[in-house]
């Protein structure tokens, strides 16, 4: 008998954990908003008020969902936070923390791409070419950056790996402190220009040449950190 044989069944505040985050997917993707009431809750799912109550806070460390004590639990999507908010205490120095940074996106960027080469579908191809106009028309640094990073985020989107999206929302806040540093020092032409061959790869389905050049582009962005 091995170890998996005799793995530990799931908890009933787990089971209840899992029953919550299926509800929120599957009724409040497109309208996020309250869930029903505790004690609805614990007369829907067949289980005490306490079993409601700690899945709730389980779910809201993970990101889930936000408990606003005495109105009742709001599902949002912050999944993300439980590591951002971890990042300036676990690396103090920011210097070090944008170099681990750019250090993990040329982990995981120039993968994306060579996915999303494979997998982008015209809607996405499209929206890609859409944020790179609206970078072209950024008027000032704070535009250039949210279009940036709306950028990447779509390309990761259309990648079709949502771990991938989601470990780049992870690092959205520190994504923010490092383009502060490079296109707030150094322009938005850099970006503007390394993003047209990665458009370019993806929308003619080549994944070697949109690998090459995201993998180029965050290269790039590493040095311009340096400056």
């Amino acid at each position: 008998m091995t170890l998996d044989t005799i793995a530990r069944p799931p908890s009933l505040v787990e089971k209840v954990c899992q029953q919550l985050a299926t509800l929120i997917r599957r009724d409040l993707t497109e309208d996020p908003g309250w869930l029903p009431t505790e004690r609805e809750l614990s007369s829907q799912l067949g289980v005490s008020r306490s079993v409601v109550r700690e899945a709730a806070k389980r779910l809201e460390s993970q990101g889930l969902v936000e408990i606003q004590h005495g109105i009742g639990i709001k599902a949002v999507d912050k999944l993300h936070k439980p590591l951002s908010g971890s990042l300036s205490l676990t690396i103090p120095d920011e210097g070090e923390r944008l170099r681990q940074l750019n250090e993990a996106r040329l982990a995981i960027e120039p993968e994306a791409a060579r996915l999303a080469a494979g997998r982008a579908t015209a809607a996405q191809v499209r929206e890609l070419k859409r944020l790179h106009r609206e970078l072209e028309r950024a008027s000032d640094s704070a535009a250039a950056i949210e279009a940036d990073m709306a950028f990447h985020r779509a390309l990761a989107e259309a990648s079709g790996n949502q771990i991938f999206r989601l470990i780049l929302d992870s690092l959205a806040d520190l994504g923010l402190a490092s383009r502060r540093r490079t296109i707030g020092r150094v322009g938005k032409e850099s970006a503007i220009e390394h993003h047209l061959p990665i458009i370019a790869a993806i929308a003619r389905h080549q994944p070697e040449a949109a690998e090459a050049a995201m993998r180029f582009h965050i290269t790039a962005a590493g040095k311009d950190l340096e400056l």
